[in-house]
Order: C-alpha cells, then sequence, then structure tokens
C-alpha cells in the first residue's frame, strides 16, 4: 500500500483511546470495601459520590470528622468513600483492621471505606485511572498531590471536579453541588 494512503487513512481514522473503549462508566469499576467484600459503585447511582484518599497519619486527618459531618448532612445525595492509601509520606501504614478502628474510635467514620489502593503510579487503581484521565472521565486531567484530595462525581456518574487537600469537605466548593 502506498505509505501516504496509509498515513492518510491514519490519520483520519476517528477511534477512541484505549482507556475509553474498556472502561464505559465509573459505575463499571471494581473495588473492595476495607472488609474485601465487593463494593458495587452502581448502587449509587443517582447520588452524589466524593471519593476521599485517606491516610490515618496525616496533618489533614482531622478531615475524617467533616467528611462524617458531610455525609450525614448530605445523606440524601451523598455518599462519601474513603480510599486508604499509603503513596504519600507513609502515612497509612495501616491494615485493614487497624485502619477501620482508628476511624471509629477516633473520628466516629461511619461512611464507606475500601481496600488500600495506590492513587497514582504504575499500580493506580482504576479508579483512579478514571478520576484523574480526561480521555476517560470526558472532564479533566489531575494528579493526586496529597492525601485527602476529594473527587466530586454526579448523580449521573460524570465528574464535577476535584479538591485539593486544604478544602475543608464542608465548604461551598463542594456542597454547592448537593441538593438536600
Amino acid at each position: 500500500m502506498n505509505p501516504l494512503k496509509t498515513f492518510a487513512a491514519t490519520l483520519f481514522t476517528s477511534s477512541k483511546p484505549k482507556e475509553k473503549m474498556d472502561l464505559q462508566s465509573i459505575y463499571d469499576i471494581k473495588i473492595n470495601s476495607l472488609s474485601g467484600s465487593p463494593i458495587y459503585l452502581k448502587d449509587f447511582e443517582g447520588t452524589h459520590i466524593l471519593f476521599v484518599n485517606v491516610a490515618s497519619k496525616c496533618g489533614f486527618t482531622p478531615q475524617y470528622k467533616q467528611l462524617q459531618e458531610l455525609q450525614d448532612s448530605y445523606k440524601n445525595n451523598l455518599v462519601v468513600i474513603g480510599l486508604p492509601c499509603n503513596q504519600f509520606g507513609g502515612q497509612e501504614p495501616g491494615t485493614a483492621a487497624e485502619i477501620e478502628t482508628f476511624c471509629e474510635v477516633n473520628y466516629g467514620v461511619k461512611f464507606l471505606i475500601t481496600e488500600k489502593i495506590d492513587v497514582k503510579g504504575k499500580n493506580q487503581h482504576p479508579l483512579y485511572s478514571w478520576l484523574t484521565n480526561k480521555a476517560v472521565n470526558g472532564l479533566k486531567n489531575s494528579s493526586v498531590k496529597w492525601n485527602f484530595q476529594k473527587y466530586l462525581v454526579d448523580e449521573r456518574g460524570s465528574l464535577v471536579d476535584y479538591f485539593f487537600s486544604n478544602t475543608n469537605p464542608m465548604s461551598s466548593k463542594i456542597t454547592q453541588h448537593l441538593k438536600n
């Protein structure tokens, strides 16, 4: 075949990025709870989801209390999901049992906590591949800078925005998107 025709065919052929074809919806992503049982994100369709990478030994750890307050205040329209991660300063070294006990005893956490995951790098969990990749989420690229970075997904499964660690969970930057 003529190299020029091959180039033109490649240039003008529309194809979706591989990630987009493999991952149709955030609701298709598989993740387990801290106890190891599957969490079906599809169960939360129709409500907002706030994903937060959490750590027990971080300066932002007191946000657990505000995250629980946010969940309680917007319980009809929001699910908070904490995702333990040990990639920032080794600040989440605990086992699943240690993390669960720490969250309950120190902050009264009742919102959903997942298994410990990687939020960046070569072992990045598919959930964070979706949250941080515009080709997949359809809105914007981002990178997780530190513990307690927040990602808000709307009731239709679309990324709304992300918020850095220093954004208080009860901030109007987040609550303006929620209806009670």
